[in-house]
């Protein structure tokens, strides 16, 4: 049997994974000494205190090699296989991690078979392939299909998103402290995106609604070009714009309901409040590989 490994920034609720093969390694998030599980948190009571934070935002931290060893080790000691699925290294030292601890289990259980691959983004950018690898292990693909079903959804999924202010990403190192202040005093809010596993500008826009406008004309774009396959609305602070965001323009839209859901804390803690869209499309788009394919190792 196969099965698939992930980190908690792939968002995921507990309730779309009930019943899956895959497991879900946390991390974690510390406030005022205290760290915290991700995946054990409530998020969304979490993020009605963010801007209590604006002057001393937790830090993050990732699983320790100890625990990932011990993830893998009863995967390989059970005869099964690994399929890893993990947020982009440009944005965390965990894929290098689980690197390091699956070449440890298998120095001590050869017959260890594994395949992990960077996602080259987190969230639900990052979930979409986590949902196509468990179809393929219904399916009953082989290790090496599996793979190629995650790296093939990965080309085909895009996330766009838009911070309320500038600040967070000024101290998470994102953008320097002369970009943040003249963007914060003319109200300038960028459209991001992740390129090549980092956080990318999109686009410069004057004011939040139309940073959203922008969004969505992006995602008319992709969907006309490469189809429609799976889309969630994504927060992070305040749920309720992205809630009349996702009702009052995306589902029109898409004709159909649209989940909004929280973004990992540990990605969200870099951003700040935001709003954005995270989706699959039924083809490859040119945007998120530019430099290269998502990277394996097994």
């Amino acid at each position: 049997m196969i099965r698939i490994v992930t980190d908690s920034a792939a968002s995921i609720p507990a309730d779309m994974l009930e019943g899956k093969p895959v497991d879900v390694v946390s991390l974690f998030v510390n406030r005022d000494g205290v760290s915290h599980v991700e995946s054990e948190m409530d998020i969304e009571a979490f993020y009605t205190e963010i801007h209590d934070m604006f002057d001393n935002i937790p830090t993050t931290s990732q699983p320790s090699q100890q625990v990932l060893e011990d993830v893998f080790s009863r995967i390989a000691h059970a005869g099964d296989e690994l399929l890893g699925i993990f947020m982009s290294s440009g944005l965390s030292g965990t894929y290098n991690g689980v690197i390091r601890a699956a070449q440890a289990v298998k120095s001590r259980i050869p017959e260890f078979k594994f395949a992990l691959i960077d996602s080259y983004s987190c969230s639900f950018d990052e979930a979409w392939s986590i949902f196509e690898a468990t179809e393929a292990v219904r399916k009953g693909f082989d290790l090496a299909k599996c793979v190629d079903a995650v790296t093939t959804s990965l080309k085909a999924t895009r996330f766009l998103f838009t911070p309320e202010s500038l600040h967070f990403l000024q101290k998470g190192g994102r953008i320097g402290n002369a970009s943040a202040l003249l963007g914060n005093i003319i109200s300038l809010v960028p459209v991001l995106t992740v390129v090549d596993g980092k956080a990318a500008t999109l686009a410069k826009i004057r004011q939040r609604k139309k940073a959203l406008e922008r969004i969505l004309q992006e995602f008319k774009s992709d969907v006309d070009a490469f189809g429609l396959k799976n889309v969630v609305v994504h927060y992070i602070g305040d749920k309720t714009p992205a809630v009349e965001w996702a009702k009052n323009t995306v589902e029109p839209y898409v004709g159909r309901a649209v989940r909004v859901l929280p973004v990992s804390p540990v990605v969200g803690l870099h951003v700040g409040p935001a709003v954005g869209i995270a989706y699959e499309c039924q083809q490859a788009m040119p945007y998120k590989f530019i430099h290269g394919e998502p990277p394996v190792f097994s």
